[in-house]
């Protein structure tokens, strides 16, 4: 039988009187995926230790070693020269064992007043506050490129549905605009959680705080963070700024999954309104005909991936006492898998949009069947006196004779038209037209082109001051 294996005596081992068992060191280390954390670790460390040097726990040639030490680690990471060790657990402990051992007792002096509790805490507040401004600036681009179509189509006709049955005629452009209130509403929504994410932890320690006179205060203009975490037991075991993150982030990947969907309809030969750029698109193995939307149809399929780890954080967090539980090391994979995946998604979208080739006359075309104007023919018959539940009668049975004719409403006679109501007269052409009817909704949030324009302006006046 093979000799069981035993890790090294662990920086906490004072109070063990036997190592940890391998499996269990294994099982337990999050250091595979937490490492990417080390510049915030160290940026961390840094104004730890200027604070300790501060208040007179470091000397300052203790202070500049440190530094010195933490930076010749960062630069050995960055080179992929830094051996990660299993048995040290974590990054933090990897970082601070490395550090040690280049600078000696100096090294073994920055814990002071402080925990991996809080450690860990800061540091991936001060990473997903980066990865926020990161993801920003993906859905800036995203909405920049969206304008620009619809800039280029304020005035293309399209079918609008609802129950993705013909509705109302609309411009793609207003179509397009749509999409950016969405994410319009993310963007705010990334704004307002980024205010709960910069709140720093750092100097809750433990749990309780620390008896050693630190200036919390001092470490917080150094690390940027606009305020300090009021309560050490909450500051050390709260992951509500993760969790709305998440949800933030699910909301985005909702929003690019309903435009997934319109693309892949658009694109398919039963709608043929648009096609993606090939960089964008596979092929078949066995159709050569096939131009397969992967991009869409997979971002598509990652939101269901985000709204899990939202779930899985919801649940990891549900059951936990006051303060710090081992539970919370499962935040960090579907957190850096969110961010990973989000920006992704953004960045494949902001560089598929200005690819789209626009079959504007497929739209039209779709546009004149399914009698889209028939609400405008009912509105006609309003402004002419008519009762809007009698005119909804009235157009109800002129389209009933435009199916059994084979023939939209704009296509039958004006004699024809008359036989269902007195009322109407040669002008109602004017309104039975596709161009007439997105002219119609001319007020602020309707289609007309006018109002298209209008809207695409105040979308750039607040891009411009993103």
């Amino acid at each position: 039988m093979a000799k069981k294996e035993k890790s090294v005596v662990k920086p906490w081992g004072g109070r063990f009187t036997e190592p940890t068992d391998a499996f269990v060191e294994a099982f337990t280390a999050s250091v595979s995926f937490d490492q990417r954390l080390y510049a915030q670790d160290i940026a961390g460390s840094i104004a730890h230790a200027r604070m300790l040097a501060k208040i007179g726990v470091l000397t300052s040639e203790e202070y500049e070693a440190i530094v010195e030490g933490l930076q010749a680690i960062k630069d050995e990471i960055e080179r992929g020269d830094f051996t990660w060790r299993v048995d040290l657990e974590d990054v933090h402990m990897n970082i601070e064992a490395n550090l040690t051992q280049r600078i000696g007792d100096a090294g073994k002096k920055l814990h002071t007043g402080r925990s991996r509790n809080d450690q860990v805490a800061t540091d991936v507040r001060l990473y997903l506050r980066e990865e926020i401004d990161a993801i920003s600036k993906q859905l800036n681009r995203l909405q920049t490129n969206l304008v620009d179509l619809a800039e280029q189509h304020f005035d293309t006709i399209m079918p609008g549905f609802t129950h993705l049955q013909t509705a109302q005629p609309v411009t793609f452009g207003h179509h397009l605009m749509a999409w950016f209130e969405m994410l319009k509403r993310d963007s705010g929504r990334l704004s307002d959680c980024r205010g709960r994410v910069n709140v720093m932890p750092l100097g809750s320690a433990a749990l309780a705080g620390t008896s050693y006179p630190i200036d919390r205060n001092f470490t917080r203009d150094l690390l940027g963070f606009n305020g300090i975490a009021e309560n050490s037991l909450d500051a050390v075991s709260d992951r509500d700024f993760a969790i709305e993150f998440v949800f933030v982030c699910s909301l985005i990947m909702t929003h690019l999954s309903r435009f997934s969907e319109e693309l892949i309809l658009w694109s398919s030969a039963q709608f043929d309104f648009i096609e993606l750029g090939d960089s964008f698109c596979t092929g078949s193995s066995i159709m050569p005909q096939k131009k397969n939307p992967d991009v869409p149809e997979l971002v598509r399929g990652k939101t269901g991936r985000i709204n899990g780890h939202l779930v899985a954080l919801l649940t990891l967090m549900k059951g936990q006492p006051l303060a710090y539980n081992k539970d919370n090391q499962e935040d960090k994979e579907p957190l850096f898998d969110t961010i990973d995946n989000v920006k992704g998604s953004l960045r494949a979208f902001a560089d598929m949009v200005p690819t789209l080739k626009v079959k504007t006359a497929n739209m039209r075309a779709a546009a004149l069947k399914g009698f889209a104007t028939a609400t405008d023919l009912a509105d006609y018959l309003v402004r002419k006196g008519v009762a809007f539940r009698d005119a909804h009668e009235v157009v109800g049975k002129a389209v009933k004779k435009g199916i059994k004719d084979g023939k939209d409403l704009a296509q039958l006679t004006l004699a024809e038209l008359q036989k269902f109501s007195s009322v109407i007269e040669q002008d109602v052409f004017d309104v039975l037209t596709l161009e007439g009817s997105v002219a119609a909704r001319k007020h602020i949030g309707g289609t007309a082109p006018k109002q298209v324009q209008q809207a695409i302006a105040r979308a750039r006046q607040w891009l411009s001051g993103k």
